[in-house]
């Protein structure tokens, strides 16, 4: 049966799932519905809310920015946004971080890295072109990104537009070394351009954390062969991790950097791709044919730049530390009520990120639990995605504790009226 909204909406089956809920108003933690429901946003609308919907110093930069300059091409021109961003971005990443390629999504800012590192070895005179990846893991909805995550459900009929990428088993508790000796085997063949991680923690691929000490080893195994590092923190780059980035909490410079979602604050679509400067230089040339060949029509949109900027400018003048710290108590003591309930397993944090695993016959990314829930979760005016049998919670920073509760409360009562 066709919806009667000519709206095809994303990782959604029309057939199974109800119609899709009219937002018209979203302010700090929570979403208005047009029949007045709120609706609390537990997982700031797909990992992109950091400071709330509609924080009036991002908002008000975006009108302020629509009255100067809405757009302008940015091949052979650019704008004050843009390049005070670059800025302070370089400014605020590790030093070896010298270069910002700007696109529009996640996903485009992992082709950018892609792109960046085959193109430097190319460029470089290597013959280096396999990529590694973490098994398990999501990079996004483009062929490339596609390409290095996990394959199955996701991207099975788009198979014969894929490339080949070698997996390294995730490093799960007690089989780390296993991870580092795949690892170790893949670059010791030769012909690896890079690996790309998703450092601390697998976002789609469960909210599966790591310590980060195994990725310190990682990036030294990398090193050692001399292999490009790729950080996907397009989820947990802005705070999710507890840190600023999640590199950070490893000691760990990534030689390419993947940042969106919270750079604007979950305002408007913009994501970066930082580089070593020997990434750069490696595409420099008089020699055309070096060119690096990537752009979209809105590559560093104006208005998302000045977005971002106000973003910044938050992190700098308002407490979004002590929030982060609150959220990560918050949900660290609602757990520890779980941790001993046999209905759940794998109870799980890394700063503002919980999960855990309701005990179901049915497990995985395609259980009917994972409907089931969902629709649940809506009844109760909260907003919350679980990944099949896999709740996970990843709020606003201006979250209260009451906010955090009523999810748990809700956590509880339907794993049991399930059980």
């Amino acid at each position: 049966m066709i919806s009667k909204s000519p709206v095809w909406h994303p990782f959604t089956q029309h057939a199974v799932l109800p119609d899709a809920v009219m937002i018209s108003r979203g302010e700090g933690a929570w979403l208005e519905t047009a029949d007045g429901r709120r609706i609390f946003d537990a997982i700031s609308s797909w990992w992109v809310i950091t400071h709330g919907h509609r924080h009036p110093h991002i908002v008000q930069a975006i009108k302020d920015q629509a009255d100067r300059l809405d757009q302008v091409i940015f091949a052979g021109f650019t704008h004050e946004p843009a390049e005070q961003l670059a800025r302070r971005l370089v400014a605020i990443t590790p030093p070896q971080l010298e270069y910002v390629f700007f696109s529009d999504s996640g996903s485009t800012s992992v082709e950018v890295a892609l792109k960046m590192a085959l193109g430097f070895w190319r460029h470089s005179g290597e013959k280096r072109s396999r990529i590694l990846a973490l098994e398990g893991a999501y990079h996004g909805d483009t062929i490339g990104g596609m390409s290095v995550g996990e394959r199955g459900v996701f991207n099975a009929p788009y198979d014969p537009l894929l490339f080949d990428v070698e997996r390294i088993p995730f490093p799960r508790q007690g089989r780390e070394d296993d991870t580092f000796a795949a690892l170790k085997a893949a670059c010791g063949g030769g012909g690896i351009a890079a690996l790309i991680v998703e450092p601390l923690v697998l976002g789609a691929g469960g909210m599966l954390i790591y310590p980060p000490s195994v990725l310190a080893e990682m990036k030294r195994i990398c090193e050692a062969h001399g292999v490009l590092l790729i950080a996907d923190e397009v989820m947990t780059g802005w705070g999710r991790t507890g840190t600023l980035f999640a590199c950070e909490q490893a000691g760990v410079v990534p030689d390419i950097a993947c940042y969106s979602k919270g750079l604007t604050g979950g305002s408007v679509p913009l994501a970066v791709t930082l580089c070593r400067g020997d990434i750069f230089d490696a595409h420099y040339s008089t020699d055309r044919t070096r060119t690096f060949f990537h752009s979209s029509s809105y590559t560093a949109n104006p208005i998302a730049c000045a977005a971002a900027l106000a973003n910044l400018e938050v992190w700098e003048r308002e407490p979004v530390m002590e929030r982060i710290t609150q959220v990560s108590a918050t949900h660290a003591k609602h757990l520890e009520a779980f941790r001993d309930n046999l209905r759940f397993a794998n109870v799980r944090q890394i700063g503002t990120i919980a999960a855990l695993d309701i005990v179901a016959n049915d497990a995985g990314y395609m259980a009917d639990i994972g409907p089931r829930l969902y629709r649940g979760f809506l009844d109760r005016g909260l907003l919350v995605r679980p990944l099949g049998n896999t709740v996970y919670i990843m709020p606003p920073y201006c979250s209260t504790a009451a906010d955090l509760g009523q999810v748990y409360d809700a956590i509880g009562e339907l794993a049991a009226e399930i059980a």
